[in-house]
């Protein structure tokens, strides 16, 4: 009412200060404020929340800033786009709203009418101040609406009267009643009627409190003339519940589990069922039992179900609640939710509970025999015996699952001992292989146990250990060689038949005595014998270390050793022969061609080195001379420049052509290896960075050649 009241002379200040600016001469152009003054809009339902209803134009004619709008009903607000908005649901409102709107260059009011309201009153500003009307004179009452109560589900026919408004009016006959809302005249449209005349109210079709379990309407009357004259009153149907909705359980199975031994009273599950009908009456009041078990032994009653809060408990003693002894491991139930807290009229919904009764620990795993054999041939490795248990504990769990371990009688650690997932039983296998002439009998002690701990009350007894005998089965075994590789050092081109090693191949089966005989596997060079009864390695062709087949001076052969078991058995051995070198291989010199320029000013024609296929000292240094022709001192030198090469000097120039040079170069062996080789020389001519060779034959640099050279030479100056 206060808000009301200070917007309407906010209203009212304003448009007289504004009458009087116009009298005063006013001007032309932008006037601050409501640019309309007059908005309508049209009721057609309750207001949504954040609904635009209409855009009001205002303008301070400064850029609209910092200006703020109140509404006179508290249940509108004008938004950042001048927006007029409900703030929540509106069901009534006034016929009349007014829009003040101010700010630091307008302060200004605007009207909104909302026709097609229920009733609608004179909404104009004259009608609200009630200026220049007079109101009818006669006493305002108030409809009598008492709620109307309505049970669902009823039969035809329709419709049926379900409630009476009473007008107070004084005077009947002068209007009419009305009724608007949900399930009238909106959606679900028709639900609900009333007698304009003598305002009788009736159901027009059967209800589902499930789907709407209350109607509010708006009633009001009104004159012929559509003026409300009473009202509007809230009119409330309640719908009452009838028992039409049978409990339902969520899932048709459900799945529980409990320990055995558990307690008696021990919660195994919680059984939930749903009833649609109103929580509020007996009507969705659940009452659980359960009608069958199975299988129904040691007892028919091994399980109890609380009846209000479907709790499902153990009701056998924990004696008899044992995995081990019951018929099975796997128990069902069938469960009834009765509504009507369980009278018998009551509607039922079933369900089905399994429940399963899981191991604990309580037996220790027993082998089947405290003795278990087994036989293996010497060599061989894999499972030799596979140890079985009973163990009355369920088998996929670790109450039941064994685990073995060998505790005795395995030093060397030859065995293993796993387990088969597939049937619990212990595989003892031979990790490293047997020898017969060792050990031919082990005796292994094993131990089981399983993967959890054993309850507090039970012990691994004298059946959880069983001994195992471990028989070796002799074999024919092959030869074998010692030591391999057999390394011996020998010197490269000793004689043919030649001594160089002595094989020493032995058999394992040392009380079988038999003999063995050798013979060549690999010898890639060719170059060995062996005696096939004593072993001793001769050469039977020259051993060269420059060999292709020499690799960092060691050849390498391999030998076989054969026994006279049945079936014969064999075994390889190597020898390594490390060849030291013999100053066999003379010497060579590189390059063998060399270019000098005709008119060079450098008499050096080329460096020179040597090489040598022995190893030192049979290698360098070297010794790079002249050769032994008469007169290659006078137009040749030779310089030694290190240990291994040498510089060829000429003494004079030389014409165009290709010369070849003999040259003499010698090992440091003992005795010293010596060769005569040539280098060709070819003189050329060169121009512009060019060499211009001869493609002729290679003049030899004799005496004759080399004297009339120097008799040319001469013969210009």
């Amino acid at each position: 009412m206060e808000i009301g009241v200070r917007i309407l002379l906010a209203f009212l200040v304003p448009q007289v200060a504004r009458v009087g600016c116009q009298e005063d001469g006013g001007h032309e152009g932008c006037v601050p404020g409501f640019q309309v003054k007059h908005y309508q809009v049209v009721y057609s339902g309750p207001f949504q929340k954040g609904q635009a209803l209409i855009q009001v134009e205002f303008d301070d004619c400064a850029g609209n800033e910092d200006v703020t709008f109140e509404v006179s009903d508290p249940s509108f607000y004008v938004d950042g786009d001048l927006n007029l908005v409900p703030q929540q649901d509106v069901l009534y409102s006034s016929p009349l709203l007014f829009i003040h709107g101010l700010g630091a260059h307008a302060d200004d009011m605007a009207q909104v009418e909302v026709t097609g309201l229920p009733g609608q009153l004179g909404h104009s500003l004259r009608s609200i101040l009630g200026i220049g009307q007079m109101l009818p004179h006669r006493s305002k009452r108030s409809l009598l609406v008492p709620p109307v109560i309505v049970t669902e589900n009823q039969r035809a026919p329709f419709p049926r009267i379900i409630g009476k408004l009473i007008s107070r009016d004084e005077k009947l006959g002068n209007h009419i009643f009305r009724l608007t809302g949900p399930g009238a005249d909106q959606d679900p449209k028709g639900l609900f009627t009333i007698d304009i005349d003598t305002g009788d109210v009736s159901v027009t079709r059967s209800l589902d409190r499930e789907a709407i379990d209350s109607y509010q309407l708006e009633v009001s009357t009104t004159d012929f003339s559509g003026n409300i004259i009473e009202g509007p009153a809230i009119l409330v149907i309640t719908v009452i519940d009838q028992n039409d909705n049978r409990p339902i359980f969520k899932e048709r199975r459900y799945t529980g589990e409990v320990l055995e031994g558990s307690p008696t009273g021990t919660t195994v599950m919680t059984m939930m069922a749903f009833d649609a009908d109103d929580p509020a009456t007996d009507n969705a009041a659940l009452r659980y039992n359960i009608v069958r078990q199975s299988p129904d032994n040691p007892s028919s009653n091994m399980f109890y179900i609380d009846a209000e809060r479907g709790d499902i408990v153990t009701a056998i003693s924990p004696v008899l609640l044992d995995r081990e002894t019951l018929p099975t491991t796997t128990y069902e139930l069938e469960i009834v939710a009765k509504d009507m807290a369980g009278s018998e009229v009551g509607l039922t919904g079933t369900a089905t509970a399994t429940i399963t009764i899981t191991d604990k620990n309580d037996h220790a795993p027993e082998f089947t025999h405290p003795l278990f054999e087994a036989y293996v041939y010497e060599g061989s490795t894999g499972v030799v015996v596979n140890l079985t248990v009973i163990d009355r504990d369920d088998p996929t769990t670790g109450a039941g699952r064994a685990l073995y371990s060998i505790i005795n009688g395995d030093p060397a650690q030859s065995f293993e001992i796993q387990t088969n997932p597939d049937n619990n039983e212990g595989m003892l296998s031979v990790i490293k292989p047997l020898d017969y002439e060792a050990t031919a009998f082990h005796t292994l002690l094993i131990k089981v146990e399983n993967e959890d701990p054993l309850v507090s009350d039970v012990g691994y007894g004298p059946s959880s250990t069983a001994t195992v005998h471990v028989t070796v089965l002799d074999i024919n075994e092959g030869p074998v060689f010692f030591p391999d590789p057999l390394t011996v050092t020998r010197m490269e081109n000793i004689p043919v038949g030649s001594f160089v090693a002595s094989l020493n191949a032995t058999d394992p089966d040392i009380l079988q005595m038999q003999s063995v005989r050798y013979a060549v596997l690999r010898d890639p060079a060719g170059w060995l014998s062996v005696n096939p009864v004593r072993g001793t390695v001769n050469t039977s062709a020259p051993l060269d270390r420059e060999s292709p087949y020499v690799h960092d001076n060691k050849y390498t052969a391999v030998f076989i050793a054969t026994d006279n078991g049945s079936p014969p058995a064999t075994g390889t051995g190597t020898l390594v022969i490390y060849l030291e070198d013999y100053n066999d291989n003379a010497p060579y010199v590189v390059p063998s061609v060399a270019r000098v320029c005709e008119d060079a000013h450098d008499m050096n024609v080329a460096i020179v080195g040597g090489r040598d296929k022995d190893l030192t000292p049979n290698a360098a240094p070297f010794k790079i001379e002249l050769g032994t022709q008469p007169g290659l001192d006078k137009t040749w030198k030779i310089t030694r420049v290190n240990s291994t090469h040498s510089q060829i000097m000429l003494l004079h120039s030389l014409k165009k052509a290709n010369y070849q040079l003999p040259l003499l170069i010698t090992d440091s062996g003992v005795p010293p290896l010596s060769n005569s080789t040539e280098v060709k020389v070819q003189v050329c001519v060169c121009k512009k960075n060019k060499m211009h060779c001869s493609s002729a034959h290679s003049h030899r640099a004799s005496l004759l050649v080399l004297l009339a050279t120097l008799l040319l030479a001469l013969s210009c100056l």
